[in-house]
């Protein structure tokens, strides 16, 4: 892997505007199979579905051999051919509607460079902050956590898998096919082909399967919530992977109410129980 004064790359911004349209939000709620959702002028995005918007677009000249963004410009150019979103901390300060007109100001918060199980790890933070119709101030605050990763190694030292939990006061079975999959990817423009080209994370990431999108599995347990507690009004989401999640089986999405009054457990486990993201929301 190139070293690089990675301090360097700490404080760099870029910015993308949108507007809020109602088909993608229509999109997304074919996709997850809510058929309740009425997307009209001035409906207010539940949390994450933000996500839709302010997309990156960059041209196919521009990706990587596994489809994503090649470093440059904002992105510093980590060499290490594996990318993972590993998780996130939200704030949901005022709920984006249709109609509205957004601004996404992206910085790099930290770069940090470790040596993990399995080789050399660089673990990369941006800060996402939502503005609307011209506002001072910030709708949705948003910390995005990415590791960058070597070639998995057959027969390399694997992740040690965590426990499992077994007070889910509520749960759902979630069935990751190809198309969930495709489409889910479609709707934010991620070319990652982990999440596709079963070829490709086979035989050249050595995957066993597709990779479920780690941001797909953090809004079915949002979504989970939402079914569960209908008026809950979500202030803070934080979520943290565990270890992947293939389309080879189903999984489930869980959750179960703390004793404080205002958090919500929520998490994902394989077929085996075994947690696959770890999540906490907070209502207000």
């Amino acid at each position: 892997m190139n070293h690089f004064d990675w301090q360097a790359w700490v404080g760099r911004t870029e910015s993308a505007c949108d507007t809020i349209s109602a088909q993608p939000a229509r999109a997304l709620a074919a996709t997850i199979g809510d058929p309740t959702v009425v997307v009209e002028s001035g409906y207010a995005l539940p949390p994450l579905w933000h996500w839709l918007y302010c997309l990156s677009l960059p041209l196919e000249t521009q990706l990587e051999a596994d489809g994503t963004p090649r470093g440059s410009g904002f992105r510093p150019p980590i060499s290490l051919p594996r990318r993972m979103w590993a998780g996130g901390r939200f704030e949901f300060i005022r709920p984006l509607r249709v109609g509205d007109h957004v601004v996404r100001t992206s910085a790099i918060v930290d770069i940090k460079e470790k040596s993990g199980r399995t080789g050399p790890l660089v673990f990369l933070t941006i800060c996402h902050q939502w503005r609307c119709n011209g506002a001072a101030t910030p709708s949705i605050i948003e910390y995005q956590d990415i590791v960058y990763l070597d070639v998995a190694q057959a027969g390399g030292e694997q992740p040690v898998p965590q426990g499992t939990r077994a007070d889910a006061r509520w749960s759902r079975t979630v069935v990751p096919d190809s198309v969930l999959l495709f489409r889910y990817s479609a709707l934010t423009f991620n070319s990652h082909r982990i999440h596709y080209d079963r070829r490709y994370a086979i035989e050249v990431e050595g995957y066993p399967g597709l990779l479920v999108q780690g941001p797909l599995i953090a809004t079915l347990l949002l979504e989970l919530l939402r079914r569960e507690i209908p008026d809950a009004d979500i202030a803070s989401f934080r979520f943290r992977a565990q270890q992947p999640t293939f389309d080879l089986h189903p999984f489930m999405v869980c959750g179960t109410p703390i004793e404080n009054g205002s958090d919500i457990r929520l998490w994902a486990q394989d077929k085996n129980g075994i947690l696959s993201m770890d999540a906490t929301a907070t209502l207000r």
